[in-house]
């Protein structure tokens, strides 16, 4: 891969703001440079998801003016207060125990707690987008493989053969497991790398007679594995998505994230299948 990163123009790409000649320019680039073609697709996955973030509705004005006068009526019905009040009073209480002069701030004090909440809950919805991203990009990369336009750097059954071939490509130890005799349900077929938020991920093919599977793996310092349905499976946590036709499981582990995806909707036992089925 090269090292061009037109961020401008993919994010104008992304918009539709790009039209004649220069458009034309730039879709030629786009089918040489592998970089570009990285990026553009972790852009256009985070772009999904902020776009299914969002809400789909804007409630009508005369609802949302009802509301603010509950809210200013006070604790919400049979006198009890709501969650995010509680939090309110809570750390007002705490702020003014702290420091007594700050009762004079007034609006001050509420601005700074609402700041407090604000810095308690962001974490958590930022791993949640983050989360998110790295299930649409294993998402795109599944349909770039099968629809030809991500074609496997090295094609091999053997997984000692593919581990040797990442080792010192990816910034991480990782390994397939050994394959033993027999005849296994999936078949190793080939990998490459898979560029994730600037740094290099493995992207591994598995085939039945039938289906094509994609397992991308990259460095959980990078790739974040939150949400979806939880389903805990001796000491992993798999999440368990729906993109379209296609299933998601994500999970974490040893300082990897995985995200494998395919057309089964199977358990997280058959998950962990597709690489361990021929372990003892």
């Amino acid at each position: 891969m090269n090292s061009c990163d037109d961020i401008v123009n993919i994010l104008r790409y992304l918009d539709n703001e790009l039209s004649g000649a220069e458009l034309e320019s730039f879709r030629a680039h786009l089918k040489d440079c592998s970089t570009c073609q990285f990026r553009l697709e972790e852009e256009r996955a985070f772009s999904i998801v902020l776009h299914r973030s969002r809400p789909l509705y804007r409630a009508p004005e005369e609802l949302r003016s009802q509301v603010a006068e509950i809210l200013k009526k006070g604790p919400a019905l049979g006198g009890v207060p709501g969650v995010y009040e509680r939090l309110l009073r809570i750390v007002q209480l705490r702020l003014l125990n702290c420091w007594p002069h700050l009762s004079s701030w007034g609006t001050w004090v509420t601005a700074l707690v609402v700041l407090c909440l604000c810095l308690t809950f962001a974490p958590s919805l930022v791993r949640r987008v983050h989360a998110a991203s790295y299930v649409e990009t294993a998402v795109a990369a599944h349909r770039r493989y099968l629809e030809g336009n991500l074609a496997p750097e090295v094609q091999s059954d053997s997984p000692t053969f593919v581990t040797a071939w990442f080792a010192g490509n990816v910034p991480f130890d990782f390994r397939l497991p050994a394959a033993r005799d027999g005849n296994p349900l999936y078949r190793l077929t080939g990998a490459r790398l898979f560029s994730y938020r600037g740094q290099n991920a493995a992207l591994v093919i598995y085939e039945t007679k039938r289906e094509k599977i994609s397992l991308l793996v990259a460095s959980a310092k990078c790739a974040t594995v939150a949400g979806g349905d939880e389903v805990r499976s001796g000491n992993l946590v798999f999440h368990y998505f729906s993109r379209g036709k296609f299933k998601v499981i994500t999970w974490s582990n040893h300082g990897l994230s995985y995200a494998l995806v395919s057309l089964l909707s199977g358990s997280a036992r058959e998950s962990c299948l597709i690489c361990h089925q021929n372990m003892p």
